[in-house]
């Protein structure tokens, strides 16, 4: 059926909304088996219940902090996602160390298990707050993404290949905004926005999901994969959002407080998904984008030489097209996430 038609896989933080999305597009494909490693037994119990097509899953209870029960979950296994991360902008930012145990040396301990392995593939998904970061989060997130593009240089005689995949804000998913706003109307008819003025990048669930698999299926090594994606007024959300919970509770708009709070610990009023000088070297591959690291990356430019160059310049929220109300309406309902 594909490249991933009859492969042994390992999701690491595959009970999250990504994850989740990634195991069903993945049992289409016929996997041989995907094993599901995490630290939360009742979010696996309650993946476990959800899916019909169970006999292909195994859930293995283990931390990516913990290298020896990493190295055990990887063993005869042919592609690796790694999803696991502390996430929330706050909490990295009061807690950056345990940030750093898990987003950094939780990559270190992949790394190293793959190559112990001989693991044919491994992926990791990075985030746009990575490029020039103001928070614990994002740095984190840097350093992890230089940690998968330099084991390819430094990996030995082995054929492991790393790759990571640069993601925006996934609408719906567990702790983004939407099933915020929709929480805060339905009890207290209220919705909190940061900033009128802030933008983001986003990209829906299915789109997510098929970026990686489309990244673990291309990679020669060593790219970090960007996908093209709309940008969206945070503040054009909110309305959105507030007008459709009130039409479908049957209540008036106007009876919804929309407060402005102010930036949190950590956050700014836009995104950047690629920086000015990695623009120098990244591809444009049609729906996405490929960036080739600076050094020691001969090979990948010269297979990437037959795309065509990225514009030179920073690619961020601020300075892209944004999305009309009604255009954010209709992606929210393509997409049923209210």
């Amino acid at each position: 059926m594909g490249y991933y038609t009859g492969k042994k896989i390992l999701i690491i933080g595959g009970t999250g909304t990504i994850g989740q999305g990634l195991v069903n597009e993945l049992l289409e494909h016929d996997p041989e088996v995907i094993r599901i490693f995490s630290r939360d037994e009742y979010k696996q119990f309650i993946m476990e219940n959800h899916i019909n097509n169970k006999e292909k899953l195994r859930f293995l209870i283990g931390d990516v902090r913990d290298c020896e029960r990493v190295e055990r979950a990887m063993n005869d296994i042919d592609i690796v996602f790694n999803l696991a991360a502390m996430k929330h902008v706050p909490a990295c930012e009061y807690n950056p160390t345990e940030a750093i145990r898990t987003n950094i040396t939780g990559m270190e301990n992949v790394i190293r298990a793959a190559i112990d392995n001989n693991v044919e593939r491994v992926l990791f998904t990075s985030s746009d707050k990575a490029i020039n970061p103001s928070n614990s989060y994002g740095a984190t997130k840097l350093l992890a993404e230089k940690l998968v593009q330099a084991a390819n240089f430094s990996k030995g005689n082995v054929e492991t290949k790393f790759v990571a995949v640069r993601f925006g804000n996934v609408m719906g998913s567990r702790g983004s905004v939407i099933p915020l706003f929709k929480e805060q109307i339905e009890k207290n008819r209220k919705i909190t926005v940061t900033d009128p003025e802030m933008t983001r990048f986003m990209m829906t669930l299915s789109q997510a999901v098929k970026l990686i698999m489309d990244a673990g299926e291309k990679t020669l090594g060593g790219e970090v994969f960007i996908l093209k994606m709309p940008v969206i007024k945070l503040y054009d959300l909110a309305e959105v959002v507030v007008e459709e919970i009130c039409s479908k509770l049957n209540i008036e708009k106007e009876e919804v407080d929309l407060q402005t709070i102010g930036l949190r610990a950590g956050e700014r009023r836009f995104e950047e998904l690629m920086t000015k000088d990695e623009s120098e070297c990244a591809f444009d591959l049609g729906n996405m984008y490929a960036v080739v690291s600076a050094m020691n990356s001969e090979f990948l430019r010269e297979f990437y030489e037959k795309y065509e160059k990225v514009r030179v310049g920073s690619y961020n929220s601020s300075d892209e097209t944004v999305l009309t109300r009604e255009e954010v309406r209709s992606l929210v309902k393509a997409e049923a996430l209210l």
